[in-house]
């Protein structure tokens, strides 16, 4: 497994950008999934993006349009650019790698996270 750690979080005023970076310690060509994730107090988790080794990207209906993610293999790097930001958007947010299995629950890295607060 490799260690990830996020930076870039921030307050931000409604409408504003923000771009995460996700920093892996290790090679990331050989993982499959790579997305991010968001929680805010007393909500469930719940996933922002995720982007495969061939580019395909998923986005849930709550951030499309307005987030995009990335990745940078050469770099060992994640990025979250979000842009049109809501005040719903605050929540700590962590990148994660996915399992062997495929699944970000399963076997896969995990960040510390990094707080992203806007402010209305």
């Amino acid at each position: 497994q490799v260690q990830l750690v996020e930076s870039g979080g921030g307050l931000v005023q409604a409408g504003g950008s923000l771009r995460l970076s996700c920093q892996a310690s290790g090679s990331i060509r050989s993982i499959f999934y790579m997305g991010w994730y968001r929680q805010a107090p007393g909500k469930e988790r719940e996933l922002v993006a995720f982007i495969g080794l061939d580019g395909y990207t998923y986005y849930p209906d709550s951030v499309k349009g307005r987030f995009t993610i990335s990745r940078d293999n050469a770099k060992n790097t994640l990025y979250l650019q979000m842009s049109s930001l809501k005040p719903e958007d605050t929540a700590i947010y962590r990148c994660a790698t996915a399992g062997n299995s495929g699944s970000f629950a399963v076997g896969g890295s995990w960040g510390q996270g990094t707080q992203v607060t806007v402010s209305s």
